[in-house]
């Protein structure tokens, strides 16, 4: 009979161990999902993957600028306090002046983009950044010869006026593995 009763004592104390360990994972599980990593309902999830979507298209719109070959055009679709990091350019250009004169230049080539690889994050309602891998096709205009050039870029976006305009842009050449 005592025995009995101390493998209940023991089963009832592991049993409230487990317990309070599976409440404690549980409240550690909602601790990390509240860091970003929290699941979300229907409806939160379709406006998420909307605003994925929206972000997304204005690389599609600066993509079209490009193909326009108006450097103003390009230009507009900048912050008048921009940051452009750009690709062709050892130059770090911090205004609309800078990033013209890059567009100017660089549209002699005819770029056409095309991404390759993307990872969009929306910051809030405001703010996101657009991160990830692209190809631009350019024409030398000497020989007429396009060929491609991979690259690496970040554009980051503010809503301002209720307009998305690019805050900053770093592309770079993707580097050889090595």
């Amino acid at each position: 009979m005592k025995r009995t009763s101390r493998n209940r004592s023991v089963l009832a104390g592991g049993l409230a161990v487990a317990a309070l360990g599976t409440l404690v994972a549980g409240v550690g599980v909602a601790q990390a999902d509240e860091k970003g990593h929290r699941q979300v309902g229907a409806g939160e999830n379709r406006r998420a993957k909307a605003a994925e979507r929206e972000i997304a298209g204005l690389f599609d719109r600066w993509n079209a600028a490009l193909r326009s070959g108006d450097p103003e055009r390009v230009t507009d679709l900048y912050a008048e306090d921009a940051v452009l990091l750009p690709t062709a350019s050892p130059r770090i250009r911090t205004d609309h002046a800078g990033i013209a004169d890059y567009f100017a230049h660089f549209l002699q080539k005819k770029p056409r983009g095309e991404k390759i690889r993307t990872e969009i994050n929306i910051l809030d309602s405001d703010s996101a950044i657009d991160a990830g891998l692209y190809r631009f096709h350019l024409t030398d205009p000497k020989t007429g010869v396009t060929k491609p050039v991979d690259a690496r870029y970040t554009y980051v976006y503010e809503k301002r006026d209720g307009r998305w305009l690019i805050v900053n842009h770093h592309s770079s050449v993707l580097p050889a593995e090595g």
